[in-house]
């Protein structure tokens, strides 16, 4: 619950967080083997092949996933990868022999803005961040039941429990626009 009220404030002042900004990029001729293996796959949707992951590796020291996939039309190949505060992509020109790569990282707070919003994170996070959700959904009901059990010794319960709902709705009608 912490990860989510600090990430709150740091989304509701983005424009007043500098940037953290760092781009890796990789430009290079590839061998005749790689663009040959890449040359007689067919067209469409297609992984990013197996030579090029191993020449990106051992000529760039760069990782690639094997298990996106990209665009190849027979003559250039374009995959992109987002990921949560970052974005990656590489392309292939198999006439000319090239690849370009780069990574995009906008820092340890972009990262966690983008775990908050679920923003590329996959399944198993946005699976996570829905059952939070539910969780925390069960907790308020949970402690508005235990504010209705205790409201009648109590006194001041019910006028502060109104407040806390009230106060956001008049904030939205006079102040967003």
């Amino acid at each position: 619950m912490m990860l989510f009220a600090l990430t709150g404030i740091t989304l509701n002042h983005a424009a007043d967080i500098p940037a953290n900004r760092t781009v890796t990029s990789a430009e290079s001729s590839l061998p005749p083997l790689v663009v040959e293996q890449l040359v007689s796959l067919d067209t469409g949707d297609i992984a990013i092949p197996s030579e090029l992951v191993a020449f990106m590796q051992s000529q760039e020291g760069i990782s690639l996933p094997s298990s996106v996939t990209g665009e190849w039309d027979g003559i250039e190949f374009y995959a992109a990868w987002p990921g949560p505060g970052a974005d990656s992509w590489i392309a292939v020109d198999a006439e000319l022999g090239t690849v370009t790569y780069e990574n995009v990282d906008r820092g340890w707070i972009s990262y966690f803005n983008d775990l908050h919003k679920g923003r590329n994170t996959g399944n198993a996070w946005r699976w996570f961040i829905d059952i939070f959700a539910v969780a925390c959904i069960i907790f308020s009901v949970t402690g508005l039941q235990l504010l209705m059990r205790h409201s009648k010794t109590r006194a001041s319960t019910w006028p502060i429990t109104t407040l806390g709902v009230l106060i956001p709705f008049v904030i939205i009608l006079l102040f967003v626009h």
